[in-house]
């Protein structure tokens, strides 16, 4: 007996089941890849720190998961569903000429991000809601491990905590949800574009970082008496280079993410604000943006191994916004430049503003983060973005920059600052003179190796060796203004 010919309605919902069967598979597996990116920032912090503080640094990057994930589905994607026109949520209606169609879009949406939702489970027909979230949480833990980075060696691991659930689960998204959706009033009224989250993650995340750091202040010994900068040698800079490149690996699953697949007006993919355009565009991007951030970090830096490889880093952060449209040899220059600015602003930030960023997070994800979307506006002014095309200008990237430099940096000063009066941001000094494993975990990580004496780099690039010291002394070193360059505890 002869099966009966498929009608054409059964045909469109075969169709309609293998796209999104497709897509599933498609978002599942760049958030394996960016996995490799906290592999790589875990990997990168504890070779940056000091022999004494290794595990606690890993640890505290394992422990942004713990605490992020179940935040970010409670509340974090709520926020970018419903907050998506301002911090009250009111109608599209006001910025979206579709009115209708936004609205509906906007209804349904919400209704389905609550974490109570039926299709935030085992639901059989459902194919992409979990993957989708999977990837904006992978997101969420960028932020923070950006932030994590920059604190090593004298935060509290609860204060740390704290911050990452504000920076990961709110102040990120909430930026995301007026700047980084098509129905975002930053991208439908002003027409701002930033495809790949340049500012939206990464600029954001740096300004968020420098008003931490600005409370957390530098660590023991890293100035001088005179203000000049000491520099902290890593334990293992080879550990520090390994994990920036499967940092770099894990962002072409970052990339991937950032793009949808559009069924409707013209198949194919699309950028966050359903603007065509390819994986092709994409993947010339952020390899082009590599090797003119390595480029330009290189030369700047002189050849320094740890800024040559952040120059990359910065490189690809600064073609991200316009990675959609943009030329290979636009991305070049601009990832180039982006890589250098990063080198520059580190300098300033260390040696001039007397911040000690332990891994350079605020130039390298914030100055880079905020030079990403003005390069929009510099060269790509013209492009009509969003669901009602508007045409994207400098000034419209510029608004968006004064609106989310605020959120970020007081996003980060406040709490931190709440935290510091309460004594509750900073490890004791004696803690961080004998090393966050022991307070910790009461254990020496190398048992096998003896405890080499602790070298620092001078101003004049000579290296020393920190004299030991015993506690009590080093608060009576203190009030006198002549702390030790590099102190220990000596038992």
């Amino acid at each position: 007996m002869v099966a009966a010919a498929p009608t054409p309605q059964e045909l469109s919902d075969k169709l309609s089941l293998d796209s999104s069967i497709l897509a599933e598979q498609f978002y599942y597996y760049t958030v394996v890849v960016m996995w490799l990116i906290h592999v790589g920032f875990m990997s990168y912090e504890a070779g940056a720190s000091r022999r004494k503080n290794v595990m606690s640094t890993a640890m505290k990057n394992i422990l942004t998961i713990a605490v992020v994930t179940p935040t970010f589905y409670y509340f974090g994607w709520w926020i970018y569903g419903c907050f998506n026109t301002g911090i009250i949520p009111f109608t599209p209606s006001k910025f979206v000429n579709s009115v209708h169609a936004s609205e509906v879009a906007m209804a349904n949406f919400c209704s389905t991000t609550y974490p109570w939702a039926a299709n935030f489970g085992p639901n059989l027909t459902d194919h992409i809601s979990g993957v989708f979230w999977a990837a904006f949480l992978l997101f969420s833990w960028t932020t923070a491990s950006i932030m994590s980075g920059a604190l090593i060696e004298r935060v509290r691991l609860s204060a740390y905590l704290i911050l990452a659930v504000i920076l990961g689960s709110v102040i990120w998204i909430l930026d995301a949800s007026w700047g980084w959706s098509a129905y975002g009033f930053l991208n439908v009224r002003y027409g701002f574009h930033d495809s790949i989250a340049g500012l939206v993650v990464h600029g954001v995340a740096g300004a968020f970082t420098l008003g931490v750091l600005l409370n957390l202040g530098p660590r023991i010994g890293k100035y001088t008496r005179d203000g000049l900068a000491r520099t902290f040698r890593p334990h293992n800079l080879h550990l520090t280079l390994m994990g920036l490149m499967l940092i770099f690996t894990g962002f072409y699953g970052f990339y991937a993410a950032c793009l949808v697949i559009q069924s409707t007006t013209l198949p194919g993919w699309g950028n966050i604000y359903l603007n065509p355009t390819t994986l092709s565009a994409i993947t010339f991007a952020i390899t082009i943006g590599f090797a003119g951030g390595f480029t330009g970090g290189y030369f700047a830096s002189r050849g320094d191994p740890f800024w040559t490889l952040s120059g990359g880093l910065a490189g690809v952060i600064s073609v991200s916004a316009g990675a959609d449209i943009y030329a290979p040899s636009l991305d070049y220059l601009i990832a180039t430049f982006g890589g250098a600015l990063a080198v520059y602003a580190g300098t300033a930030i260390e040696k001039k503003l007397r911040i000690d960023d332990a891994v350079g997070a605020v130039a390298v994800h914030g100055v880079a983060g905020f030079w990403s979307p003005l390069a929009v506006g510099l060269f790509a002014a013209g492009y009509p973005t969003g669901l009602n095309n508007v045409d994207t200008s400098l000034n419209g990237q510029l608004y968006a920059m004064m609106i989310f430099l605020p959120l970020g940096f007081f996003g980060g000063y406040i709490p931190a600052w709440i935290l510091k009066k309460v004594n509750l941001l900073r490890v004791p000094p004696e803690v961080e003179l004998e090393g966050l494993d022991m307070a910790e975990f009461q254990a020496d990580f190398y048992p096998e190796f003896e405890r080499p004496p602790e070298v620092l780099i001078q101003p004049d690039g000579t290296l020393v060796e920190s004299a030991p010291i015993l506690l009590e002394g080093y608060q009576e070193l203190m009030r006198n203004g002549n702390a030790p360059a590099r102190p220990v505890v000596r038992s």
